[in-house]
């Protein structure tokens, strides 16, 4: 298990918490859940976790993951220290206010370029983009930005560097730096993934890139690649480690811990989409089916009798929307022309 002193847990935000566990038995533990590993016995609050990140070597019984559910904590199975993202369940964002978010930023064409320059504006010093900026040259500036830091990550280390080369069907050919790099990377996309699932918004719904199931993991994951996956990439080769994507992950496992990956992932979405204003009352209560859509005030209560708002031209219409044919007798033939109930 990662850390086995539980008040030490990195909080993303006051509500947000994760513990990563790996070789290890996950039961429940009276109403909350306890983690069995060759350390021992470690119970664990459930009701303070947000993300359980279930690592290599980990299993978990039916009732430790009903407690977690129960507890509005979401479990994802991932590779080492969360590098990969594999499955994940419900959590504790029960309604779908961030998506919304979301999805009105990038269907509104002003609002999603409102995002795209805040996520570009993460990269650079304060003063560097300017409102005159255009959307071509901040994509010209993150290509400098890019080509500067592999230039001094290839200085510094002494690794050799030609491009960024590798594609489909180019692996075995490619260079150690440029696998390494990809191994970094997906590290990096794994732990992305997993946090933005966590939060409740889609992973496809992208600003930048568009078009992939994970497009909006290539946007937040590109906001630390200069400090997380290139210097692990370059760092692994320089050493001559045997296996060089291996130990790239394993470089950026440590790098999660070192720079808060996972507590800067919320802070940044916040800081490109916005912070929810207001409680949502269906965070509060699962067991509440939502509200109902309306293209006037945009959501009216659900579970309210809205019969007095219709006009019904006696019981007999009434019956006609609610009646249902009668199952047909044994002796029956069936018909391929009649619907049998």
């Amino acid at each position: 298990m990662a850390n086995n002193d539980l008040r030490s847990l990195p909080k993303v935000r006051d509500s947000w918490s994760y513990l990563y566990a790996d070789r290890c038995r996950i039961e429940v533990d009276d109403k909350s859940i306890a983690i069995l590993d060759m350390q021992g016995k470690t119970p664990v609050p459930c009701s303070s976790l947000s993300l359980l990140l279930l690592g290599p070597g980990s299993t978990i019984t039916h009732a430790a993951i009903r407690a977690l559910a129960d507890n509005g904590c979401m479990v994802a199975w991932t590779g080492e220290e969360g590098v990969r993202m594999y499955a994940f369940g419900t959590g504790e964002t029960r309604s779908a206010a961030n998506l919304h978010r979301q999805i009105r930023r990038w269907a509104d064409k002003d609002q999603r370029l409102q995002v795209v320059r805040a996520l570009y504006a993460l990269r650079f010093p304060k003063d560097a983009i300017t409102p005159h900026t255009s959307l071509k040259q901040l994509r010209g500036m993150e290509g400098a930005r890019m080509r500067h830091t592999y230039a001094e990550m290839s200085r510094a280390t002494g690794v050799p560097w030609t491009g960024r080369t590798v594609g489909k069907g180019d692996w075995e050919r490619a260079d150690p730096v440029n696998r390494a790099l990809s191994s970094a990377n997906a590290a990096l996309y794994g732990i992305c993934h997993a946090a933005i699932v966590a939060l409740g918004y889609s992973p496809a719904i992208g600003f930048i890139h568009t078009g992939k199931q994970l497009s909006f993991v290539y946007d937040i994951a590109d906001l630390y690649k200069t400090q997380v996956s290139i210097p692990a990439a370059f760092a692994t080769v320089a050493m001559n480690a045997a296996n060089a994507e291996s130990q790239a992950r394993m470089f950026c496992r440590d790098a999660f811990r070192e720079h808060k990956i996972l507590e800067r992932i919320v802070t940044d979405i916040d800081a490109v989409i916005g912070s929810p204003q207001d409680l949502d009352p269906f965070a509060e209560d699962a067991t509440l089916p939502g509200g109902l859509w309306d293209p006037e005030t945009g959501v009216v209560e659900g579970g309210v009798n809205y019969a007095a708002d219709v006009e019904f031209r006696g019981s007999e219409a009434m019956e006609s929307w609610i009646s249902l044919p009668s199952p047909p007798k044994v002796e029956d033939d069936w018909d391929p022309n009649e619907v049998v109930w």
